[in-house]
């Protein structure tokens, strides 16, 4: 069987689609190229910013984290700082179910775990007895997941506070953090 050039062009690029679809969100501004997710911030002073980052539904906790905290360290370098400290930090997770499975788009649409079932009275009493061609109405449930993580910073000059827990080093974040996020293709 052979090909001709334009399928095999169509079927690469579906391919490639494919694969965009599966990835995780790379570290580049929110809406880069068209990706859900990415990182944005909004100048409160001259020394404190509000810093997001946001997932798609297979980034991870961890990488949206990683994510914000580099951010933050290239903003801090960027504005001429040294260090910065965290305040008001959060993860916030959207959570969604999806099913499938289950062949009635009207019940699929309105309600996935409803099922249609009679009842009937017999020897034993009142019986249950679901429609036999909807088979044992199975279906699969998955839970998608998406991350949000949000912060407010206040950059510093010099040595980052030693007593200070929410403290990061820019540079040290940078360097340790820098080589382990998705960067764009």
């Amino acid at each position: 069987m052979t090909l001709s050039i334009k399928s095999l062009v169509v079927v690469a690029a579906s391919a490639l689609t494919l694969a965009a679809c599966a990835t995780s969100t790379a570290y580049a501004p929110a809406g880069f190229n068209g990706q859900r997710g990415g990182y944005a911030e909004q100048r409160l002073e001259n020394d404190r910013y509000r810093v997001s980052f946001s997932g798609n539904s297979v980034t991870s906790r961890e990488q949206v984290e990683m994510g914000l905290l580099l951010r933050a360290a290239e903003l801090t370098r960027e504005s001429g700082y040294d260090w910065f400290s965290t305040v008001n930090r959060a993860t916030d997770r959207n959570t969604r179910y999806q099913s499938s499975g289950f062949n009635d788009p009207f019940f699929n649409r309105y309600s996935p775990f409803w099922g249609p079932s009679w009842r009937y009275y017999g020897p034993r009493g009142w019986s249950r007895w679901n429609d036999p061609f909807w088979g044992h109405n199975d279906f699969d449930v998955r839970q998608i997941d998406r991350y949000e993580a949000t912060t407010e910073i206040i950059m510093g000059r010099g040595a980052k506070p030693s007593g200070d827990a929410n403290a990061f080093d820019a540079r040290e974040v940078i360097v340790n953090i820098g080589a382990n996020v998705t960067r764009p293709m």
